[in-house]
């Protein structure tokens, strides 16, 4: 089943941002957008250099309204440990959620339960907690997030604009199309 158009389930979690510790919910991701970026383990080897590649566009993100979390199934604990301890998560300033529970990862569908991990899955949340877009890639395959970013953009144009549509390769100002039946078969 697709979880495209359907709101985040219910979770209570402890994670860690900027030195501190504190407890998220689905509440937080309510009133705003909200990207949720699953990956396998922290001290991996891929997941490292896709979060620093996320913080590289954090500042972006804000700037579109979007807040950011990070989420595998290690504890809140391992994450500072690993954000003292690593150059590159060091610099990570967006909320990195634990769940050692794997509540959050199944809700998500993202759970391999053979591993207790969850798989690299990337998730645009809209205002009202209804998920706009998934992408899941496997273990070995690092995401882009200057690619998510474009389509955070889309997602906010289709959300602003009903009755539009963003096509293929769309930029932030690039045209849209406004189905029709005029339209079916001429592009």
């Amino acid at each position: 089943m697709s979880l495209i158009g359907t709101e985040v389930l219910p979770f209570n979690a402890s994670a860690y941002q900027n030195g501190e510790f504190l407890e998220v919910s689905e509440a937080n991701f309510k009133g705003k957008w909200s990207v949720v970026c699953f990956y396998p383990a922290d001290f991996t080897f891929v997941c490292p250099t896709e979060l620093e590649d996320l913080q590289n566009q954090y500042a972006t993100l804000k700037d579109l309204g979007v807040e950011v979390y990070s989420v595998s199934t290690d504890t809140h604990f391992v994450h500072k440990a690993w954000h003292d301890s690593s150059e590159a998560i060091g610099k990570v300033k967006y909320i990195m959620i634990g769940d050692p529970s794997h509540t959050i990862s199944r809700n998500f569908d993202v759970l391999i339960e053979a591993d207790g991990v969850a798989d690299r899955g990337t998730f645009i949340i809209d205002p009202n907690g209804v998920i706009q877009a998934v992408e899941i890639t496997a273990g070995g395959i690092g995401r882009d997030a200057s690619i998510l970013v474009d389509k955070i953009k889309a997602a906010q144009y289709v959300h602003n604009h009903p009755g539009e549509v963003c096509p293929a390769k769309w930029k932030e100002g690039g045209e849209t199309l406004k189905p029709s039946l005029d339209l079916v078969g001429k592009i």
